[in-house]
C-alpha cells in the first residue's frame, strides 16, 4: 500500500504542472510585459502538450520497462520546469510549456503499471487512490502555485514544481519495483495499436462513451459557471468560481469509496449509480440560476454531485479497461483517456453555445441529456447480457439414421 500512496503522490505532483499555470499567468504577463490574454496562451500550450503526450507516450508503458519509462520523463518533465522558470520570453515559456506538458503524462501510465501490481480484486481501490492523489494534485497545485506566485513571482512556482518532481524521480528510481514488458512491438505498431483496440473491443468502446458523455457535462458546467458568476445573477470576481472549486476537494475522500465498490460490485453497477447520479445534479445545478444564498447552495452542491459521479464513473470505466487485455493495458488507456479528452473540449463548446441560447437552465439540460444518452447505451448492454431463464434449448437427437438432427425440446 506504501507504494501505491507513493505512486498516487507522484501522478498528482505531475498532473499539477498541467493546471498551476491557469493561476500565474497574471504574473506572467505583468512581469514579460505582454497582454494577460497573451500569457493565457501558456496554459493552451501546457494542456495541449498534455494531450499530445497521452497518444504519443503513454503507449509506451506497454513496451519499455516502467521503472525507466517514468522516471525518465519525471527527468525530463524537471528539466522542462527549470527551463518555463527561467524563460527570459514568452516564446520561450510557451515552448517550455508544451514540453512539460507532453512529458508529464505519469497519471495515465501509473495507472495501468497498479493494476498490474495488485490482484483483481483490489483495482478499484487503487484506481480510487490514483484518482484522489491526481485530484490532490489539480486543486493542491492551484492553491499553492498562487501563492507562491503572489509572494516571490510567477518563476517560484515552476521551480519549486521542479524541485519536486526531481525529488519524487530519485525516489521512484530507489522503490519501483523491476517490472516486464508485456509488448516487443515497435513504436509505429503500438501507436497504431490504440485506435485497433478502440475498434475491436467494444467493452473499450462503451466505457469510452461513459466517460465521454459524463465528462462533456462537466467541462459544460465549469466552462459556463464562470459566465453565470460574473454576470447579473451574482455580480462576482471569475476568482469565485475557485472557490466554488474548493468544494468538491470531498472527491478525494469519495474516490477511493467508489473503487471499493467496484471491487465488491463490479463496474456496472457503479457506472449506473453514477449516471442516474449525473441526471440528478442537473435540477439541483439548475437551482445556481436563481442567484442569491439558494442559487449559491444549487451550485455547490450540484457540482459536488456531479464531480463525484463523474471520477466515480471513471474509476469504474477504468477497471473495466483494465480488465480487457493485460498485455496492452497503456495503449487501451490511451485510448480511453483521448476520447474523454475529446468528449470535454465538446462539451465545452456546447456548453457556451447553451449558455448563449438558453442560459444557464440550458446547460443544466444539457448534462441531463448527456448522461441520459449513456445511461440509455448502458440499460441496453445491461438487458442483453441479462439470463433469460426461460428460454427454451437446442439438443441434438439421434435419428434413425445416426445422423444428428437439432431439434428442439
Amino acid at each position: 500500500m506504501a507504494l501505491i500512496l507513493l505512486l498516487a503522490l507522484a501522478g498528482g505532483v505531475a498532473v499539477g504542472n498541467v493546471y498551476f499555470p491557469q493561476v500565474v499567468t497574471p504574473s506572467v504577463a505583468a512581469d514579460l510585459g505582454v497582454t494577460p490574454a497573451m500569457a493565457a496562451q501558456v496554459v493552451t500550450a501546457t494542456q495541449f502538450g498534455y494531450a499530445a503526450g497521452i497518444v504519443l507516450l503513454v503507449p509506451l508503458g506497454d513496451r519499455i520497462p516502467h521503472r525507466r519509462l517514468i522516471v525518465s520523463l519525471l527527468v525530463l518533465t524537471g528539466l522542462g520546469l527549470l527551463a518555463a522558470g527561467s524563460a527570459p520570453t514568452l516564446g520561450t515559456l510557451l515552448a517550455a510549456g508544451v514540453f512539460v506538458g507532453v512529458t508529464t503524462v505519469i497519471g495515465p501510465i501509473i495507472g495501468p503499471m497498479a493494476a498490474g501490481l495488485v490482484s483483481e480484486d483490489r483495482r478499484g481501490m487503487v484506481s480510487g487512490v490514483l484518482l484522489s492523489g491526481g485530484l490532490g494534485g489539480m486543486l493542491l497545485s492551484r492553491t499553492f502555485g498562487g501563492a507562491l506566485a503572489q509572494w516571490l513571482g510567477w518563476r517560484a512556482p515552476y521551480l519549486v514544481a521542479a524541485a519536486l518532481v526531481l525529488i519524487i524521480a530519485l525516489v521512484l528510481l530507489r522503490t519501483l519495483p523491476t517490472t516486464t514488458p508485456p509488448s516487443a512491438q515497435r513504436y509505429p505498431a503500438l501507436l497504431a495499436g490504440s485506435l485497433r483496440l478502440l475498434r475491436t473491443e467494444p467493452e473499450l468502446r462503451r466505457s469510452c462513451l461513459y466517460q465521454a458523455t459524463v465528462f462533456a457535462g462537466f467541462s459544460a458546467v465549469w466552462t459556463s459557471v464562470t459566465l453565470l458568476l460574473t454576470g447579473p445573477a451574482y455580480g462576482l470576481e471569475a476568482s469565485a468560481v475557485g472557490v466554488l472549486a474548493l468544494v468538491n476537494a470531498a472527491t478525494m475522500v469519495c474516490t477511493p469509496i467508489a473503487g471499493r465498490q467496484v471491487d465488491r460490485r463490479g463496474p456496472d453497477k457503479v457506472n449506473l449509480v453514477c449516471l442516474i447520479a449525473v441526471i440528478a445534479s442537473s435540477p439541483v445545478l439548475a437551482a445556481g440560476g436563481l442567484g442569491g444564498t439558494l442559487g449559491l447552495a444549487g451550485l455547490a452542491l450540484g457540482s459536488l454531485l456531479l464531480d463525484i459521479a463523474m471520477q466515480s464513473g471513471m474509476v469504474a470505466n477504468q477497471v473495466r479497461v483494465y480488465g480487457l487485455r493485460p498485455e496492452a493495458r497503456s495503449r487501451l488507456t490511451t485510448a480511453y483517456m483521448a476520447c474523454a479528452y475529446v468528449g470535454g473540449a465538446a462539451g465545452s463548446w456546447l456548453g457556451t453555445g447553451a449558455y448563449g441560447q438558453a442560459g444557464w437552465p440550458g446547460v443544466c439540460a444539457l448534462v441531463a441529456l448527456l448522461a441520459a444518452l449513456a445511461l440509455a447505451r448502458h440499460l441496453m448492454t445491461v438487458h442483453a447480457h441479462t439470463p433469460r431463464t426461460h428460454t427454451r434449448t437446442a439438443r441434438v437427437v439421434r435419428g434413425g439414421d445416426g445422423q444428428g438432427v437439432p431439434r428442439v425440446r
